[in-house]
């Protein structure tokens, strides 16, 4: 009678497992399985029953219910070929290449020409040495060698989470954060306490400088995995980057400078990695460094800045004011002309057209320069600093000197006519300051620098013999 009960229930299952192959046959999948798990469950010893159910689960993407399927089979039958091949296969997967290896060997064992279980345990050691290149490679913080071997890897491993959380790491770590946010995604989706992958979208809005939802993502991955030390340091560089930050924010508005530069200076110290939040830091640091008349170091600061952000408009902005302030004109035009491509206002282009003044203006002779005076000088400075220069410079002060001194001297002399002549008439003055040629305006610009000096004196004045020296000397 239990022979009888018994063949009755193979005879079932086998029915069961034939309805299971033909729905298998059609793509069936869904239906395939029921009646696979109807076989095991009539007749749970049948190693071949768990087979095919593996079978099913891995076309369903199901591989880690393969793998257990899988595994029970080759223990029901340890001669098993086609169970330790997909054993082996869901390993391979799962991005478990040691485990796949051994199965692969094991297959070889029972069957040395097996072509298949041949080139999978090539793919296996083929992965295990890009983990072994990426382990390298993020080491040495060569992010982009990282990425490349988990793309390898993941050709044969397509369903390891541990991979596409390294990869989607490495991209946030390399600022392409769309890409690692779209990565991350995808694993909560098939896994949402996935503390890995919460922990790269906390990284990746933390280094958008989006400090608040990021330390939200580093705690929930800290709920989910409760010892995930990136995630617990990733967190606390958060919280103090962003206190540090706001104090220096603070001491700036308060007006205390020199202690902002500090606070800058340590916030900057915090997580080197944190790209789009130094950006920031730098560029205030520059603002501090301009207040505190530390102009070299502004434009140092601010050329940080955009060597981590190059779209970075206020860090260019900065700049282009710190080389104004030291008249560095064709490096400010440069600057600006950068800021108004991107962004084109009526005020970025007065103010390229201001720094295209300026550097128009340095190009000229200096005036200002030439009789020792600032652009703010009164009229009055203006004749006392003639006065000075042309007695400085007068050839019969020089008529004893070589040859060489005396045409220099000459030169001189006939420059600060020129620049009284201009800085002399308001007229000229004005059209001189505005920026304008004076040439190209019409004005008479010949000058005669004895006729200036003899003018401006009162008496005979021409250069040569006679008694100029002795009576100005």
């Amino acid at each position: 009678c239990d022979l009888r009960s018994w063949e009755n229930k193979e005879l079932e299952a086998e029915s069961f497992k034939e309805q299971g192959n033909a729905f298998y046959v059609k793509k069936d999948y869904g239906e395939a399985l029921h009646c696979y798990t109807k076989a095991i469950d009539v007749c749970p010893k049948n190693a071949s029953y768990y087979g095919n159910r593996a079978a099913t689960l891995m076309m369903l993407t199901r591989y880690r219910e393969a793998l257990e399927d899988s595994q029970q089979a080759v223990r029901l039958d340890d001669t098993f070929m086609k169970g330790h091949l997909r054993e082996g296969k869901c390993h391979l997967l799962l991005g478990n290449a040691m485990a796949a290896s051994r199965c692969f060997q094991k297959v070889l064992e029972l069957e040395p020409d097996n072509s298949q279980a041949q080139q999978e345990l090539k793919n296996a050691e083929a992965i295990l040495e890009y983990e072994r290149l990426a382990e390298v490679g993020f080491e040495k913080r060569d992010f982009r060698m990282v990425v490349y071997c988990m793309d390898r890897a993941l050709e044969s491993a397509s369903a390891c989470h541990r991979f596409r959380v390294l990869k989607a790491e490495c991209l946030a770590l390399l600022g392409r954060y769309s890409e690692a946010q779209s990565v991350a995604s995808d694993i909560l989706r098939m896994d949402s306490t996935n503390g890995d992958a919460l922990y790269v979208r906390g990284l990746c809005l933390y280094y958008e400088d989006c400090i608040d939802k990021a330390v939200q993502f580093f705690m929930q991955a800290l709920r989910m995995a409760p010892d995930h030390e990136k995630a617990r340091i990733a967190c606390r560089n958060a919280k103090a980057l962003k206190a540090k930050k706001e104090e220096g924010n603070k001491a700036f508005k308060e007006g205390n400078y020199e202690e902002a530069y500090e606070l800058y200076s340590e916030a900057l110290t915090i997580d080197p990695n944190n790209i789009k939040t130094n950006a920031k830091l730098y560029c205030n640091r520059a603002t501090v460094g301009s207040k505190l008349k530390k102009l070299e170091q502004a434009i140092e600061d601010c050329t940080k800045a955009i060597s981590l952000d190059e779209t970075y408009i206020k860090a260019y902005l900065r700049r282009a004011q710190c080389y104004m302030d030291t008249q560095m004109y064709e490096e400010a035009v440069r600057d600006y002309e950068k800021v108004y491509q991107t962004e084109k206002t009526k005020e970025h282009k007065q103010l390229l057209k201001n720094a295209q003044l300026e550097l128009k203006k340095s190009k000229r002779k200096d005036y200002y320069k030439v009789l020792g005076v600032d652009k703010n000088a009164t009229e009055e400075e203006i004749k006392k600093a003639y006065r000075k220069r042309a007695l400085m410079h007068h050839p019969d002060r020089h008529s004893g000197a070589s040859a060489e001194v005396q045409k220099e001297e000459e030169k001189k002399f006939k420059e600060v006519g020129e620049a009284f002549t201009v800085l002399s008439d308001p007229k000229k003055k004005s059209r001189y300051d505005s920026g304008h040629d004076l040439d190209d305006d019409g004005m008479n610009m010949d000058f005669d620098a004895n006729n200036i000096f003899k003018a401006f004196f009162g008496g005979p004045g021409a250069s040569g013999p006679g008694n100029f020296f002795f009576q100005f000397g």
